[in-house]
């Protein structure tokens, strides 16, 4: 695995990866991995389909448990128990989990509410209609379209305040609108000082969104450490 070092660290240490590992048998998918990400910073995973760009970031979040190393979210080791790293953290790194009977509104009601947001109908309304769902907010999650459930499982992520966003192939199922929209979301989440790390294939999300590119697996010919960045946001290549 190959981290290109960030040439201007700036903000809190968010994200801290220190020697971690992790096999299957036989099958070393993860080894002797460190990474740092910053408040400000979004890191894209980039590599061929089976890696270990999933297996990374799901031990980065404490859905797959690593052999050795060590995961710390603001100072504090990643555990499922731990409220502190549960409260700062928002990930979508597996299949779609919804709960079966409730609302596409109901279930982002719940969250907004755990959370402790202080206008919740009003924040679940600006992020239905930002994600184009107001029409299903009344429909269950598998009345929902593939790329529909995509948006939803964003929204989940959204929705919620955090410190580290973590996203396996957060533009899958999304249309070319879709990813615009993901982009943009991305690139203002960063800018507000979230810390964010995503597993992409997508080199226009890659390049709109990350100020850093880590290579899993063998280096990919034709790929490229370093992406610019239009400051305006604005996608260089549209």
């Amino acid at each position: 695995m190959i981290a290109k070092p960030d040439a201007s660290p700036t903000g809190s240490v968010v994200l801290k990866v220190s020697g971690l590992r992790r096999a299957y048998g036989a099958a070393t998918i993860v080894d002797d991995f460190d990474l740092t990400v910053r408040a400000g910073e979004a890191v894209a995973i980039t590599g061929r389909n089976g890696a270990g760009k999933s297996t990374l970031l799901r031990c980065l979040v404490g859905a797959d448990r690593a052999d050795a190393g060590l995961v710390e979210i603001n100072g504090r080791p990643v555990q499922e128990t731990d409220l502190e790293v549960r409260r700062d953290l928002a990930t979508l790194v597996d299949d779609f989990d919804f709960f079966p009977d409730l609302s596409v509104v109901e279930h982002l009601d719940l969250l907004a509410r755990a959370h402790g947001l202080t206008t919740p109908l009003a924040v679940v309304d600006e992020i239905l209609e930002e994600l184009q769902l107001l029409p299903q907010s009344g429909q269950l999650p598998d009345m929902l379209s593939t790329g529909q459930q995509q948006r939803l499982a964003l929204a989940t992520v959204f929705i919620r305040p955090c410190k580290l966003l973590v996203l396996d192939e957060p533009e899958a199922r999304l249309d070319a609108e879709g990813v615009n929209w993901l982009a943009e979301r991305l690139h203002e989440e960063r800018d507000k000082g979230l810390a964010i790390i995503f597993a992409s294939f997508d080199a226009q999300l890659i390049n709109r969104v990350a100020t850093r590119v880590v290579h899993v697996g063998e280096p990919e010919r034709g790929t490229e450490d370093d992406v610019e960045h239009d400051p305006s946001g604005v996608d260089p290549i549209g």
